[in-house]
This record gives C-alpha cells, sequence and structure tokens, in this order.
C-alpha cells in the first residue's frame, strides 16, 4: 500500500501518547494524585476504553465503552472508600491534571458530567444511576489544523469543569472525559475517564436533565464513532445528551452538531488509519486553573489567581488576576500568567 506525502504527516499529527487524569487543581497546585479521583485498577493506566465491537487486537485491558468501564474507568469503585470527598461551591470550577506529565494530544471534545449519589453518599456509589451533562467544548479554532490544534483541549494538560449554580446540595460523582477521535472514521473512538467524588454546597433548586445512564449514553453506530477528521473542518456531532442548562431538565437525546465561529479551515489531509502508539513523556508544566472560581463573577469583583482563567470569548468570570498578567492563549482562553 502507498502513502502520499500528505497522509503521512496526517498520521504523524495524530500520532501521541495516551494518558489519565489523576488529580486536582487546587490554589494554583496540582494535588496528591488520587486524593479526589478515584483511582482504577488498569494495569496500564493511560490505556483508552473502545468499543466491545473493535476488533480484539485494539482492545485495551477488556475495558469497553459499552460496558460498566465508562462510568469512572476499570475498578475505580474499589476505590471509592478510600477517596476522599472535594467540596465545592455551585458556580465554582474543578480542574482535573494528566498524570506523568502528559498533555492531550489526540484530537477530540472534552465532556463533563454529574451523578448524585443515592443518600449523598458518593463513597458507596457505584455510578449506575443517572448521569447529566454539564459542559462540552470542542472545536475552538476552525481556521487551525482540524487534525490537531483546531480542538481546544489539543497540548493541554488539564481539564476544567463548571458547577453549574442551580445544582441542588448534595454529594456527587463528577466524571471528566476526553475522546479522541483520530481513529473514528474506522469507528474506533478513544475515551479516557476520571470521576472526582465532590459535595456540592451553596446550591440551588435547579432539576439536573435529559438523564441518560452510563453505559446506554454512547453506540458504536452514533454520528461521532464515525467522525472523520480528515479533509478538512466540519461541524463535530457531540455525543451523549444535551447540556443542562442549570435551571430545569430538558427532553432531548444526543446534542445536535453545533455551528461553530466562521474562520477560513487550513488544507487538510486525506483519510488514512493512524495506529495507536505507545505512550511519550513529556516535561512537567506550569499547574493550571485553580479551582472554586466565580463563573458569575463581574469583571475584577473578585480576581483570579496565578494559572487561573481570565479571559476569553463568552467567559463571564472575573477578567483581572491577583498574581501575573491576563494573557491571550487564544480567542476563546485566556489565562493568569
Amino acid at each position: 500500500m502507498k502513502f502520499s506525502v500528505a497522509s503521512l504527516v496526517a498520521v504523524a499529527q495524530v500520532a501521541s501518547a495516551h494518558y489519565f487524569f489523576d488529580s486536582n487543581v487546587i490554589n494554583g497546585a496540582a494535588g496528591r494524585p488520587f486524593t479526589y479521583i478515584r483511582d482504577f485498577t488498569r494495569q496500564t493506566k493511560y490505556n483508552p476504553i473502545k468499543f466491545s465491537s473493535n476488533p480484539a487486537q485494539d482492545i485495551r485491558d477488556n475495558s469497553f465503552i459499552d460496558g460498566d468501564d465508562i462510568r469512572c474507568n476499570q475498578g475505580a469503585f474499589k476505590a471509592a472508600g478510600n477517596t476522599d470527598v472535594l467540596e465545592v461551591g455551585a458556580g465554582g470550577d474543578v480542574t482535573v491534571k494528566l498524570g506523568v506529565g502528559a498533555r492531550m494530544e489526540h484530537p477530540g471534545p472534552s465532556l463533563f458530567y454529574m451523578s448524585r449519589a443515592p443518600g449523598d453518599d458518593v463513597k458507596a456509589y457505584d455510578g449506575s444511576g443517572d448521569w447529566f451533562k454539564i459542559g462540552e467544548e470542542g472545536v475552538c479554532n476552525q481556521g487551525a489544523d482540524f487534525t490537531r490544534d483546531a480542538w481546544c483541549s489539543w497540548a493541554r494538560d488539564t481539564l476544567t469543569a463548571t458547577i453549574p449554580a442551580g445544582t441542588p446540595d448534595g454529594e456527587y460523582l463528577l466524571r471528566f472525559e476526553h475522546i479522541g477521535i483520530h481513529r473514528s472514521h474506522v469507528n474506533q473512538p478513544e475515551h479516557y475517564v476520571s470521576c472526582v467524588q465532590v459535595k456540592v454546597v451553596g446550591g440551588g433548586n435547579g432539576t439536573p436533565g435529559p438523564m441518560v445512564k452510563l453505559p446506554g449514553a454512547y453506540k458504536d453506530s452514533d454520528p461521532y464513532a464515525k467522525f472523520s477528521i480528515y479533509g478538512g473542518f466540519k461541524s463535530f456531532p457531540m455525543p451523549g445528551p444535551a447540556v443542562w442548562d442549570g435551571t430545569s431538565s430538558s427532553a432531548g437525546g444526543q446534542t445536535p452538531p453545533k455551528n461553530e465561529p466562521e474562520t477560513s479551515p487550513t488544507p487538510s489531509a486525506p483519510e488514512t488509519s493512524p495506529s495507536p502508539v505507545p505512550p511519550k513523556s513529556e516535561p512537567e508544566t506550569s499547574p493550571a486553573p485553580a479551582t472554586g472560581g466565580d463563573k458569575g463573577a463581574s469583571p475584577c469583583t473578585k480576581c483570579a489567581p496565578l494559572y487561573g482563567r481570565c479571559g476569553g470569548r463568552g467567559f463571564t468570570g472575573p477578567t483581572c488576576c491577583s498574581q501575573g498578567t491576563c494573557r491571550q492563549s487564544n480567542p476563546w482562553y485566556s489565562q493568569c500568567l
């Protein structure tokens, strides 16, 4: 089989390390691994979760998207009782960080879910109840390389979720997920998930929804699982339910494709079939945005901490910094540095 130079370049662009989330960033610094995040039992922690319908040789650790591992990763419930519970105010942020100095260098979306523990005892909860989506992010720059840095999460080592202000007080699993879609064109998306045990305080009386079950929210026939990043920009069909608006529940299933901001997409490479590659070690980077930010704050009422978010298109939080200077990374994200 012959490959063009452009095809080989495209393969090289999406070939990168796998990864996993193991710590929370609090007050600008990453904490001890698996303090608030449930540890999991996989022998190789950075391996992705894939559909059971994928070829056997591509399955890792018998972990399946259409199985219980999609909740919080393989064997994570076994660590629930020994995992601390992070108290977070409704409207505040929770940030998780990748382990071993890794960065997200697979193109794809990030999604954030919550599930309330029965009896508000998250340490005894296996995640088999109802889940609702509180946030998602996909493409931040249509004009960038759609196989790489067009995606908001590209080359970052953290994800941040905002707890909706209307979330009722109680204990929850807060689920962070990144999906590598570099092989979705051959029906092999790669899911990377971890759960933080949280206690929401100062909450509201909203009714979260729409609700889904995990497993059950994702199917190998879903549009995202067959999506190709090759051939230029196109609207991405977010998997799972619609994002809860923080007030009342809403009916609905999968989120329809989003209309991304208009820019001029760059030429892209023809379709190929890149294969998973072993992880590569990367140096530790500066700490990422701290938790506890007030999304609803007016500019400069409460300044963002060092490494906190301070701006970006659609951002409504503080635009000043208690330390450092607010510097723009791209039109959608600025950070105190």
